[in-house]
């Protein structure tokens, strides 16, 4: 037994309660600071000062003061800006639902944490009720940009490779013909919105075409990397960051909108790698076609 009267094993769990709570009400501040939205930055404020009331009661509770862990407050600080605070406070929830569940078997051995279950229970619905990302409104603008440049590029890298065998041929082709694509495609998109009286037809013609270079500059990379002979080495690697492209994306809008991550992730791979292994084969064809 402690000093406090509590199991040494118990007195950890509450420590580490206690040590949560911080680092959360120290993210939740952090994203209220930057909240431009006026609505969620009262509710963040108001979800930080309950957490740190909780870590008042847990310290009160064990008798003794646990500073937090600056990591895990910084690895969901750098959530928020990589991917917007919608997808880090959904990651911060799915936390905030187990540890309702782990407060809930201390209840009968510390009736007064009665009102944290029930204040984490409203953070909860508070967090869901709030989410309104001006990112997450763009999110088939993203797909289109994404979803277009991994189906097209990557093809075109894969016949390219087998028919060019020079990675910085392969590089200059793949960046000329990315570029391009991702020009047209916003330019596309800004037509399909204006027409269809979108007032915001700029701004998701802005995400597509952004969503298209960035998929470009990661499946055009590998072949900048490696020396003019190991265009296959590059091609694997293309490979690679395409399926982790896809993953990455997928978790970020399963996550951020609340929808199931393998159905989306095996769609758009099935869809981007058939269309690979048929531009495999016409480059091959093409090859001995023209007897390069």
């Amino acid at each position: 037994m402690t000093d406090a009267g509590i199991d040494a094993k118990l007195l950890s769990a509450i420590m580490k309660y206690q040590k949560i709570e911080a680092e959360d009400a120290a993210v939740y501040n952090h994203i209220a600071l930057h909240s431009k939205d006026e609505k969620n930055k009262e509710i963040l404020k108001k979800i930080a000062q309950d957490e740190t009331n909780h870590r008042l009661l847990w310290r009160q509770i064990a008798g003794k003061n646990i500073s937090p862990s600056r990591i895990r407050a910084y690895f969901h600080i750098f959530l928020h800006y990589v991917f917007g605070y919608t997808f880090a406070i959904k990651v911060m929830e799915k936390s905030e639902i187990k540890t309702i569940s782990n407060y809930k078997n201390l209840l009968s051995a510390f009736p007064q944490i009665d009102a944290i279950i029930k204040e984490e229970q409203k953070h909860e619905d508070a967090l869901i009720a709030m989410l309104d990302e001006e990112r997450l409104q763009y999110t088939g603008a993203m797909v289109l940009g994404l979803n277009d440049a991994l189906v097209e590029l990557t093809g075109a890298l894969s016949g390219m490779t087998f028919a060019l065998r020079d990675t910085k041929l392969i590089a200059l082709a793949g960046i000329i013909t990315g570029i391009s694509a991702a020009l047209s495609m916003s330019a596309s998109n800004y037509l399909a919105e204006t027409s269809n009286g979108n007032p915001k037809a700029l701004r998701a013609s802005f995400y597509t075409g952004t969503s298209y270079i960035i998929t470009v500059f990661f499946l055009v990379l590998p072949y900048l990397i490696f020396s003019k002979d190991m265009f296959a080495k590059a091609f694997v690697l293309t490979v690679i960051f395409a399926v982790s492209i896809i993953a990455v994306f997928n978790y970020y809008i399963s996550t951020a909108k609340s929808l199931p991550f393998f159905k989306r992730f095996k769609e758009m791979l099935f869809i981007s790698f058939s269309v690979t292994v048929i531009s495999f084969f016409i480059g091959i064809a093409a090859k001995r076609i023209l007897n390069l």
